[in-house]
């Protein structure tokens, strides 16, 4: 046995007289390679007591198990739920989720992408920040690294888009409500946050027009993700100076419809479709908290199942197929009317 110290796969396969890419087949999969050429790779590192560094060879390799989530915001319990879902499915794929957080900050999600180009990921799935991004550095990191996004559609980026469908969602909405009470409102930032704020407003205005209704938009100052906070703050200005014109809103997400039924009960508003009450409030994405306010809060649910699963059936597809779609594909999922008591 030879103590020469080898210090990486190049070193050994100059030694054993191996290519280097039938070396690194080998440590891949040793079935892969003849097994005359296997013999003469077990016998040379029998030789020359070499070991590689099996995570270096992990990162070395065009496609390794390491499977990347990056998501805007993981203190906002909507993509806390969908991660976890997602981590669930790629674990179950045979491969190693590692999940990030943009925290709502363009200059950190440049970084996570950075991160996770270095450590050469079979793919990664992505919902952007959307609006706020660095759209250069996004569409440079899908050049790179095949990537699925969901939840926020930056167009022309990515090998797939997976989401949902805001514009059938958002006129599910609008059509009960306009047919059950007085015409909504839509209650929204000024400067949103949420990626998809923008399509759902187009479809609250399009559908209240299809309806022979005039749109109602109602915006208020925020530009962060405290979403509650904004609500709240915003319905006390909105119910203080009595500037609504109908007493059914529909919030932008359900995290602001959250705030405002706070500001609501703070004014000493009944919230519901009952006798006796003053509002109706409708959000939108059935976010986890939502089957648990006071009252419950009716919304449009997104599927939340349906698109994490296509978002990895996609990713796993890709990797398999070891190519890149010559087109960009596009899957959205409907929304569901959820009928609570608010509205």
């Amino acid at each position: 046995m030879s103590h020469a110290k080898i210090r990486n796969m190049e070193e050994f396969a100059a030694l054993s007289g191996i290519s280097r890419p039938t070396v690194s087949k080998f440590f891949h999969d040793p079935d892969s390679v003849r097994k005359s050429t296997r013999e003469r790779i077990e016998a040379a590192l029998e030789q020359y007591n070499y070991r590689p560094n099996i995570y270096a060879v992990n990162q070395n390799r065009r496609m390794t198990k390491n499977f990347g989530i990056v998501v805007p915001y993981l203190a906002d319990p909507f993509f806390a739920e969908i991660a976890r879902n997602i981590e669930e499915l790629v674990i179950a794929a045979g491969y190693r989720p590692i999940l990030m957080s943009s925290h709502g900050e363009p200059a950190n999600e440049v970084e996570n992408l950075d991160a996770l180009r270095a450590i050469k990921p079979a793919g990664v799935l992505l919902a952007p920040l959307g609006r706020a991004s660095d759209r250069d550095a996004v569409a440079a990191f899908c050049r790179d690294v095949p990537t699925v996004h969901f939840d926020s559609n930056i167009e022309g980026m990515g090998d797939v888009f997976v989401g949902h469908d805001n514009d059938h969602a958002t006129a599910l909405m609008v059509d009960y409500l306009a047919r059950t009470g007085e015409p909504p409102a839509f209650f929204e930032m000024r400067t949103p946050t949420n990626p998809n704020a923008g399509k759902r407003r187009r479809a609250y205005i399009a559908t209240m027009e299809r309806l022979g209704h005039e749109p109602q938009i109602v915006q208020v100052e925020g530009q962060d993700w405290e979403f509650e906070r904004i609500g709240y703050e915003g319905g006390l200005r909105v119910l203080s100076d009595r500037s609504l014109a109908t007493d059914t809103v529909f919030c932008s997400n359900d995290r602001l419809a959250i705030g405002f039924l706070a500001a609501a009960f703070e004014k000493g508003l009944r919230v519901g479709r009952g006798e006796g009450s003053a509002l109706r409030v409708a959000g939108h994405d059935n976010h986890p908290f939502t089957r648990y306010t006071c009252p419950t809060l009716t919304t449009v649910a997104q599927n939340y199942r349906a698109i994490s699963r296509k978002s990895v059936e996609e990713m796993l597809a890709l990797i398999e197929s070891d190519e890149r779609p010559a087109t960009r594909e596009t899957t959205l999922f409907d929304g569901e009317l959820i009928v609570r008591a608010s509205a």
